[in-house]
């Protein structure tokens, strides 16, 4: 299994919005794609931003295609990401799982 992260920061006062869009339109996504077996949005307060991370866990680098394209650890981006997003990072980063415990 292989879990995949991406980091974003939005100005701190549009964090609630970005969180409201990433379970509405990010997550049914993330789902929607066969191989993807979970999928988590985290979230940290600064001072003046928001620091954002997703973290999902795919069957395959197939299933991950499938949803980023060939270009595995190029970073997706929405168009309304421009809405509310500080910068674009470009790649994201992928751990092979080697143990777990628990659901996902």
């Amino acid at each position: 299994m292989i879990c995949r992260i991406w980091h974003g920061i939005t100005p701190r006062s549009k964090a609630n919005a970005y969180a409201g869009f990433l379970e509405r339109r990010a997550i049914p996504d993330y789902r929607s794609v066969p191989g993807n077996r979970f999928v988590a949005v985290l979230r940290r307060d600064d001072a003046e931003v928001t620091h954002f991370m997703t973290v999902t866990h795919w069957d395959s680098e197939e299933s991950i295609r499938a949803f980023a394209g060939d270009e595995l650890l190029k970073a997706k981006y929405y168009p309304e990401d421009r809405d509310y997003l500080l910068e674009f990072e470009p790649l994201v980063q992928h751990f092979v799982m080697v143990a777990a415990e628990g659901t996902s």
